[in-house]
């Protein structure tokens, strides 16, 4: 044991074994040159005296630290903070570490520091965890122009010449409103999220699209804002139903604001979903015991920041295998449709109005 840092060396595992430190290295790291029953007495020795390889030495030996660089923002936010979850989790299954930075803002755009700071820790790879959101998009483009290692992008919309992990939102949103149509609903109206958000407008643009291709009237007025928070929410549906009082539907961009919908509903004595069918998106874990039981899109954020953490290995990888390098491509996730009794109308009811 070395008596300033009271740890088992390598060189005291190597006497023990009766075998050189390199022996010991070989063991340590799987190599095949290592006769079975020397793998053995060496891995006993290792065992025996709680042996802890040095990550700090591994990655000078190796060139490498085995340690991804992750940007984030929004944590209070349920997306994020799912997304992140799967980040540790991919990464803790396969040996890497992590290096989080977490931006003030989703539309901060002095990112070159941040960059620097990630490259100065020597990351094999970085995750850019941040949702599109305004012209961060640009900025992160312009910085990333001067790295020298893989990133991968989370909640951005494809590009050539960038790898991209994202959710289909636009698919989500047809989804969201090919059942409110055959439902028999009309009158559909939207709430979406802060429309400088990607996936607010790709929300918005399929509730837009599905309305003109089904021959239903559209208008501006027939959507409001909101910044994903309940109170937003109650907000919109106040103003919704001045602006469009004979909506018989309205798809909303998250779960949080459909909720605060469904309470305002409550007060006025409108039921859900006779007089208002109500589609939400998300899958939040609350949303199943909501009253009634809200309809939504499920997406899988946690399984994002796994594929993330994926791709941005494989590459690693690739690049030190010395093999050709991976092409950039754009992995799009499909959301799932789940039906509860927020916009199930009575049989016979059909289309109103």
């Amino acid at each position: 044991m070395n008596s300033k840092t009271g740890r088992t060396t390598i060189k005291q595992v190597a006497i023990a074994a009766g075998v050189s430190t390199q022996t010991v290295s070989r063991v340590i790291n799987a190599r095949p040159d290592v006769s079975p029953d020397t793998r053995e007495r060496v891995q006993d020795v290792i065992q025996k005296m709680g042996y802890q390889p040095s990550a700090l030495a591994r990655s000078l030996i190796r060139q490498r630290s085995d340690t991804l660089g992750v940007v984030t923002a929004g944590l209070k936010y349920l997306g994020p903070s799912r997304t992140l979850s799967g980040i540790t989790s991919a990464a803790e299954e396969a040996g890497y570490a992590l290096l989080l930075k977490e931006l003030p803002t989703f539309g901060a755009n002095n990112i070159v520091p941040l960059f620097q700071a990630l490259l100065a820790r020597h990351v094999d790879g970085i995750i850019w965890a941040v949702p599109e959101v305004g012209e961060n998009r640009n900025w992160v483009n312009r910085a990333s122009q001067q790295l020298d290692i893989p990133i991968v992008y989370l909640t951005m919309q494809p590009q050539e010449r960038i790898h991209v992990v994202a959710i289909n939102n636009y698919l989500g949103g047809r989804m969201a409103m090919a059942h409110l149509i055959e439902q028999g609903y009309q009158h559909i109206a939207h709430i979406s999220g802060p429309l400088d958000w990607w996936e607010s407008r790709q929300r918005m643009a399929a509730w837009k699209d599905a309305l003109i291709e089904a021959g239903f009237e559209y208008r501006d007025e027939f959507y409001v804002e909101g910044n994903w928070s309940s109170s937003s929410g109650s907000q919109a549906i106040v103003k919704l139903l001045k602006q469009y009082p004979n909506l018989d539907a309205i798809f909303v961009g998250n779960d949080q604001m459909a909720l605060s919908v469904m309470q305002y509903a409550c007060i006025k004595g409108l039921d859900i979903p006779e007089q208002i069918g109500l589609v939400g998106f998300d899958n939040i874990t609350e949303s199943a015991y909501f009253w009634p039981p809200l309809t939504t899109i499920q997406q899988d954020q946690y399984q994002i920041g796994r594929l993330a953490v994926e791709e941005t290995i494989k590459i690693i990888e690739t690049s030190w295998q010395g093999q050709a390098p991976i092409e950039p491509k754009t992995i799009m996730l499909t959301p799932t449709l789940v039906i509860r009794q927020s916009s199930i109308r009575s049989r016979g009811l059909g289309a109103r109005r």
